[in-house]
């Protein structure tokens, strides 16, 4: 594995010594969670509200009312961004170049979501260059935990968490990723609708136009995870800055995927096939027995397709951010834990109630972790929670 790491994986161990948590050894486990839900306690930050999308709208609009709402959130977030970037090059160039040179990049994403980017920035009075550098964190800067599990009557749940965050600003005072932290206020549910009618659900944070969390309901359930590779999404942006724009933004995929597959198998072929400007695993369920998988994806090519299959047991798929045919990072081992407690729950117990505790059991749930969310395709169902991971935790 040592020859496959990123520079994002060697970050990472740098990053764990330097912030020192000397109560830890990793990999850092507690017994796997039980009665998390209805979600409560330190761990439980609050309920996310529910906000509509109309695609009726022109593009520039869609987002109007919505980051109106979020704006004083979403202009001390950038705030927090612009102190990092300051921090790091005292000069103020960085953010100077950000917002000289993408909003030039603005016009070159597809469609609608450059248009979407710039009503966010007209509404919020944030540059549209660091509307744009928001919208393309995802690429780089994410760890996540997936899981889509049958349980034994052929119902299909699917859970995650959304860490988000990495290397960005770390507060020795309050042990938290400042970033991160700034997030939170942001996470929402959207109601994406055409013709007054639900095209598909999504939870984001405000101000971001891709999909990371997203049901088409009665059809199928979709996550994002990010994949650690040397051909990493750095490579892809820089590409795209640069001309060559064949590739698809990951986010911008899945919500492409979401608002226009009519089926799992439509979905799958699409998330598996289309050329990408960073490797991702995708997490998919549909809504038949059977109909969940990984697709383990390279910026072109499917890399591994991992589904599940009652035959053989396998009635769940998890992925957090590594090949599931290789050992994770023991510095950033959330899978094994994740693992444990679901085979611990065993397929006859498995519900959105017990897969909320699998999330909540650290270091699942850490200190990178804004949101879980849990959904059911054959109720339509999405439901999230903001999250908190009182001390002692994991940074990641």
């Amino acid at each position: 594995m040592v020859n496959m790491m990123s520079p994002v994986v060697v970050l990472l161990a740098v990053t764990f010594l330097s912030v020192s948590l000397a109560q830890f050894v990793p990999p850092f486990t507690e017994d796997c969670r039980s009665d998390m839900y209805p979600p409560n306690g330190p761990t439980f930050r609050g309920a996310v509200s529910w906000y509509t999308v109309n695609l009726d709208l022109p593009p520039s609009k869609r987002w109007s009312a919505l980051i109106a709402d979020k704006k004083k959130d979403l202009v001390t977030m950038m705030q927090a961004v612009r102190d990092l970037a300051n921090a790091f090059v005292p000069s103020g160039k960085l953010i100077e170049v950000v917002d000289v040179t993408l909003p030039i990049m603005a016009k070159t994403l597809p469609k609608p979501f450059g248009e979407e980017m710039k009503g966010i920035a007209d509404v919020s009075g944030i540059p549209l260059g660091e509307v744009v550098l928001f919208n393309i964190f995802y690429e780089v800067f994410t760890v996540c935990t997936s899981v889509v599990a049958e349980d034994d009557k052929g119902n299909l749940i699917h859970g995650r968490n959304l860490d988000f965050g990495l290397f960005m600003g770390w507060d020795m005072k309050n042990k938290s990723w400042i970033i991160t932290e700034k997030l939170k206020p942001l996470v929402v549910n959207l109601d994406f609708q055409r013709n007054n009618k639900t095209v598909f659900k999504s939870t984001n944070f405000a101000g971001y136009v891709g999909m990371l969390t997203g049901i088409k309901p009665q059809t199928f359930t979709l996550t994002m995870n990010e994949r650690f590779s040397l051909d990493g999404g750095y490579i892809g942006i820089l590409e795209w800055v640069l001309g060559q724009r064949d590739g698809m933004w990951m986010s911008f995929l899945t919500r492409s995927v979401l608002e226009n597959a009519n089926s799992y198998e439509e979905a799958k072929t699409r998330l598996a096939t289309t050329k990408l400007l960073a490797p991702a695993y995708f997490i998919l369920g549909g809504n038949q027995t059977g109909q969940g998988c990984i697709i383990t994806r390279s910026r072109e090519l499917n890399i591994d397709l991992l589904e599940l299959d009652l035959k053989q047991n396998r009635w769940f798929v998890l992925e957090t951010n590594y090949d599931h045919w290789e050992e994770p990072l023991f510095l950033d081992d959330r899978r094994t834990p994740a693992m444990k407690c679901m085979n611990q729950i065993t397929q006859k117990n498995i519900s959105s109630k017990t897969i909320y505790d699998v999330l909540s059991t650290k270091p699942v749930l850490n200190k990178l972790t804004t949101y879980t969310s849990l959904m059911q395709v054959s109720k339509g169902s999405l439901e999230s929670y903001i999250r908190d991971c009182p001390n002692p935790c994991m940074p990641w």
